[in-house]
């Protein structure tokens, strides 16, 4: 969502994706120019899906490593053919591809989805929870400032990099600058931007940059809201009586739902009092302090902090899980398996999701024990 929102907030941004989108479309529409773009390159293009923004690292990674050859391949695809339209096309492509411009936004976007990539595979895993998820958008958060103030510069130097392996000039080229006539003597022209490099700064660069760290900091405050309830879980030592009271009341009425609630506020205030002070290690999160109270069999002792505890460490990041359900949902039940029972749906379902563990059962004793059960033969 972060990389989308950057995406949407630059023309050039979007533009930039749909010369990719191009040269995957005109490699792949024959066998003969994607045999062509193999002898060349040694990892091919990459087509990329509207749903999942950082699967474009995919097709920037080739275009980054490998500019100087996707364009070898393009002059060859438009000299051995014969057709006029594909010719235009594949001059067209190696032209831009060849371009200075071209060349900072592959850098500018491959560093930005380098980070976000990192981040989204941290903030999928099963094991996340809130407090380090917080810690992981922060620092994400923070990469991303230092990158606007330096990213510009570096980026200049790679794509010059580029530019010399492909034996291009690293220049951009100055369009002409187009005037609109005022309707009133009292408007004021803004002033125009002249020199091209300064533009692709403040048009692309910046832009992108700030659209993402403006959507980082947006998520990263409404995770923050939510780790903040569950915080009093690992702080109340250090906590004044009228804070900590304060905390506990937010947490139980965060988690109660009308009449009915999962904690019960004046036990809760007496299980944090007479906790022991001195704990393992300093530092704890809410899975080392549960760990803690399942190892020393304190959790009939402080069941209120055992059951928020366990709701804190349970509670989702993101919906990636519940996505990838209903992904496979879709995969399994086709048009030809539209008669299925829900029941085998289900079992179909749990099976296709826990792929790892469903790997490791052994089919044939799996088969034995079915038909042990379902034998109806009688032995005398």
């Amino acid at each position: 969502m972060v990389v989308c929102d950057a995406a949407k907030s630059s023309s050039e941004a979007t533009g930039y994706f749909g010369y990719l989108q191009k040269l995957f479309n005109l490699f792949s529409a024959s066998t003969q120019k994607w045999s062509t773009l193999k002898k060349h390159v040694d990892i091919t293009l990459k087509s990329w899906a509207d749903t999942r923004w950082f699967s474009r690292i995919n097709s920037v990674e080739v275009v980054i490593f490998q500019a100087a050859k996707v364009r070898d391949a393009l002059l060859e695809v438009r000299a051995s053919t014969a057709d006029p339209a594909i010719k235009i096309e594949a001059q067209a492509l190696a032209e831009e591809v060849g371009s200075y411009r071209f060349s900072i936004c592959t850098v500018v976007w491959y560093d930005i989805l380098r980070k976000v990539q990192t981040v989204n595979k941290l903030l999928q895993s099963q094991c996340m929870h809130l407090d380090v998820a917080v810690d992981i958008l922060k620092k994400a958060e923070t990469s991303h400032v230092s990158y606007r103030d330096t990213g510009f510069a570096d980026a200049q130097t790679s794509a010059k990099e580029v530019c010399e392996e492909m034996n291009v000039e690293a220049a951009l080229k100055q369009k002409r600058f187009r005037t609109t006539k005022r309707q009133f003597s009292y408007e004021a022209s803004d002033e125009p931007i002249t020199d091209a490099l300064k533009k692709v700064e403040f048009s692309f660069f910046n832009v992108v940059v700030d659209v993402a760290i403006e959507s980082l900091r947006e998520r990263t405050g409404m995770m923050s809201d939510v780790a903040k309830k569950f915080s009093v879980l690992t702080n109340f030592p250090d906590l004044p009586a009228s804070e900590l009271e304060k905390q506990a009341k937010d947490l139980c009425n965060t988690l109660s739902s009308g009449d009915q609630a999962d904690l019960n506020y004046d036990e809760l205030i007496v299980e944090m009092q007479s906790f022991p002070k001195q704990w393992p290690k300093q530092n704890m999160t809410t899975l080392d302090l549960l760990v803690f109270l399942e190892e020393k069999g304190l959790k009939e002792i402080y069941p209120n902090m055992w059951v928020a505890l366990r709701i804190a460490v349970t509670t989702p990041v993101t919906v990636a899980s519940a996505e990838r359900s209903f992904s496979k949902l879709k995969l399994i039940k086709t048009y030809l398996r539209s008669t299925m029972t829900q029941e085998r749906l289900n079992g179909l379902a749990i099976i296709s999701i826990n792929r790892e563990i469903s790997k490791q059962v052994s089919y044939d004793g799996t088969i034995d024990d079915f038909a042990a059960r379902k034998s109806r033969r009688v032995r005398f």
